[in-house]
């Protein structure tokens, strides 16, 4: 049986697009974390700084993505989000650069003054479909795949957040590129939804043989659907990387917390508003209410209630999503 390790032997013969300039910075918040009196030693992995398409961790996975995609002969990509979603503006954004269309369903109702996200999608040429809820979204993709396979296009659709054993091997890289740094800490924490991230960090940190713990911290959805997609992505990066499946699920430990969701998606909590105060005030560093401020809430949470241990090393890995703030 091959030791994971091989597994990295098996990414670097994947195919990958430079989309911005890497590595992104990891800095420590001394600041912040005096200021909430932590005994952690707090860093920040700086993927809100990704140069390109104002950034976010979706811009990792379509570094592998847009190649799959090209070498399939696509030329639409057809993708799902909310009317602010960050991955559907990455993916515009990407598909731009590289000469595809870009097709988003969207579901929520159509702005009548684009904002934020909004605005930008219409900036990168993407056009749109609205759906009302989220169950809306897969049927609208397929039948708009559909339409477009009639029209002579060659249509592919790219699942919300990029969450796909191909776009995974972004944050699997990503691992690598922390250790490139000599950063590895002791506990990873960061936002996660569609399990790409969760899936790509816990493969990349079981392949590297790091005793890292990676948490996600829920921004809507119940821990054990997360953490179950997140196992799925994984067996499905296997025979990408030429690993076995069941081994490479055995050395992952999947841990979500969706404790800090309160009322919904999006919907700021006290804890979260208190992050994002002390996050932009100390640091300079802006989080935003779906995500990324509620993942830097649980780690705050976990600081002070010692299920982080003190004196460790924990990293925040900032996602991106500050465009929300402008919406």
């Amino acid at each position: 049986m091959k030791p994971l390790a091989s597994g990295l032997a098996g990414l670097a013969r994947q195919s990958a697009v430079a989309l911005g300039h890497f590595p992104t910075p990891v800095d420590e918040l001394v600041r912040f974390r005096q200021s909430l009196g932590l005994s952690q030693r707090i860093f920040i992995k700086r993927d809100d700084a990704i140069s390109f398409g104002f950034g976010g961790n979706k811009v990792r996975k379509l570094h592998y993505v847009i190649p799959d995609l090209k070498r399939q002969g696509v030329d639409t990509i057809v993708t799902c989000g909310g009317v602010q979603s960050n991955h559907a503006r990455a993916t515009a954004a990407a598909a731009a650069a590289h000469g595809l269309a870009c097709h988003i369903i969207v579901n929520g109702t159509e702005p009548s003054h684009p904002t934020g996200n909004a605005l930008l999608n219409r900036l990168l040429g993407a056009t749109f479909e609205y759906v009302g809820g989220r169950e809306g979204r897969v049927p609208g993709m397929e039948a708009a795949a559909a339409r477009f396979r009639t029209e002579g296009r060659r249509p592919a659709i790219v699942p919300l957040g990029a969450s796909t054993p191909i776009g995974a091997l972004g944050f699997a890289d990503a691992v690598s590129e922390l250790v490139a740094q000599d950063a590895v800490p002791d506990v990873i924490v960061h936002a996660c939804s569609s399990g790409g991230t969760s899936a790509g960090l816990v493969a990349g940190v079981a392949m590297h043989d790091l005793a890292t713990r990676v948490i996600g911290i829920s921004a809507d959805d119940p821990a054990a659907a997360i953490e179950a997609q997140v196992r799925s992505i994984v067996q499905g990066m296997a025979p990408i990387l030429d690993l076995d499946a069941e081994t490479l699920d055995a050395a992952v430990w999947v841990e979500v917390d969706d404790g800090f969701v309160g009322a919904g998606y999006g919907e700021p909590t006290p804890a979260s508003l208190e992050a994002q105060r002390v996050a932009a005030r100390t640091e300079a560093i802006f989080v935003d209410q779906t995500y990324t401020a509620k993942a830097l809430a649980g780690l705050i949470a976990y600081c002070r209630d010692g299920r982080i241990p003190q004196n460790a090393k924990v990293l925040f890995w900032h996602t991106g999503g500050q465009v929300a703030l402008f919406a």
